[in-house]
């Protein structure tokens, strides 16, 4: 019996991770949850699971979950400190970190640093601080196991490959709603239609990221780090489809990938019970579902965002962690209807102009980073 705690447990990522987990009660055993504010959502989750201990954002919140839940069934425990300790809880061998933002890096370090299993989905806290937390994993003996799709494609694909054979890995994107949208429209765009993306259904936050295709750039980060790979080797390829989740390259000119209909359930189900498979209730593959796969080259000057993250990488430091912060706080004002579309991207493209590189020798350090680039975006916005 696995025993599991989730991070994130009422976004899109923990909702699904547990309803995999429901399938397979023989297999795994939920003993932590952590989330938000969506009580009312952990609250039937504690009924559903009974997890010995949950955390919430803060102590208000903390006390409404106490309200309407039973008492002496589940610990409560709120904050950083509550996050950290569902991170790091003993029975638990694995951790599933799907925190949205950087807000997910502290207890995904602690996890990592606790040695335990990780089952990786808030890419950004590989964006923040990449090196630092793969280092720590190789000290604490911690797995890191992807969630992502495309990640989790490229780890499949590799399958323990010898990394000098390696050529190339090419992630692919859908192109999000704005694909055949031209440049000079894009100024118009609203929320609703920015939310409204082609092939996966996924929070708010990360369906903004992926119509300016910045969360590409983030996943090329984390590649970068996941696979110690030089961010030179790794391309990114529009894919509207999604069917081809990623593709590995070898310096002989084959290629592998991974294919699967747009189904989140997939790489989650594949990090719970790495190195087996489980057998997920799904439709039988049809040849019309792959009968047309087309790959087209990203649009640099129209996608701008993925340009900035490849500039961030490659300058690295404390670079790749003011991209993010900045870009937090352009996508919150974005969706709070404060600035335009096109603003996102002006705002963190401006924010790394004003920034002088640091060098990153621990969390704190990408933490400073963060702190200002928050403060300098707010202060564009303002």
């Amino acid at each position: 019996m696995k025993k599991i705690s989730i991070l994130g447990s009422t976004g899109s990522i923990g909702t699904q991770a547990l309803e995999v987990i429901a399938q397979f009660p023989e297999k795994f055993e939920v003993s932590a949850l952590g989330a938000g504010r969506n009580i009312e959502l952990l609250s039937e989750q504690i009924e559903k699971f009974h997890p010995r201990i949950v955390a919430v954002e803060n102590e208000e919140f903390a006390e409404k979950l106490k309200a309407i839940t039973p008492p002496g069934q589940t610990e409560i425990v709120y904050g950083e400190q509550g996050y950290t300790e569902i991170a790091t809880i003993p029975e638990a061998g694995m951790v599933i970190s799907s925190m949205v933002g950087s807000s997910g890096l502290k207890p995904t370090f602690a996890a990592i640093s606790a040695g335990k299993t990780v089952g990786l989905a808030n890419k950004e806290s590989l964006v923040v601080a990449g090196q630092i937390l793969i280092e720590e994993a190789k000290k604490s003996g911690s797995r890191i196991l992807p969630i992502d799709s495309e990640h989790s494609a490229i780890f499949q694909a590799l399958n323990g490959s010898d990394p000098n054979e390696v050529s190339k890995l090419i992630i692919t994107a859908s192109g999000g709603p704005f694909r055949e949208t031209p440049a000079d429209q894009l100024e118009n765009v609203t929320v609703e239609s920015a939310l409204n993306h082609p092939t996966w259904k996924m929070g708010n936050k990360i369906t903004i990221d992926s119509s300016t295709l910045i969360n590409k750039g983030f996943e090329v980060i984390e590649a970068r780090w996941l696979f110690d790979i030089q961010v030179e080797s790794i391309s990114v390829w529009i894919h509207p489809q999604s069917i081809v989740h990623s593709m590995v390259e070898f310096i002989d000119g084959s290629m592998l990938s991974q294919l699967s209909i747009p189904d989140m359930k997939i790489p989650i189900a594949y990090a719970l019970s790495y190195p087996e498979r489980l057998p997920l209730k799904k439709a039988e593959a049809n040849p019309l579902d792959y009968s047309l796969l087309s790959f087209e080259e990203v649009d640099y000057k129209k996608f701008r965002g993925l340009g900035l993250a490849f500039d961030a990488i490659k300058e690295g430091g404390t670079m790749p962690a003011v991209l993010n912060a900045a870009n937090e706080i352009a996508v919150f004002e974005f969706l709070n209807k404060k600035i335009n579309y096109t603003d996102i991207i002006k705002i963190v493209e401006k924010v790394m102009e004003l920034h002088k590189r640091k060098d990153i020798f621990s969390i704190e350090d990408s933490l400073i980073a963060d702190k200002w680039a928050r403060s300098e975006a707010k202060s564009l916005i303002n």
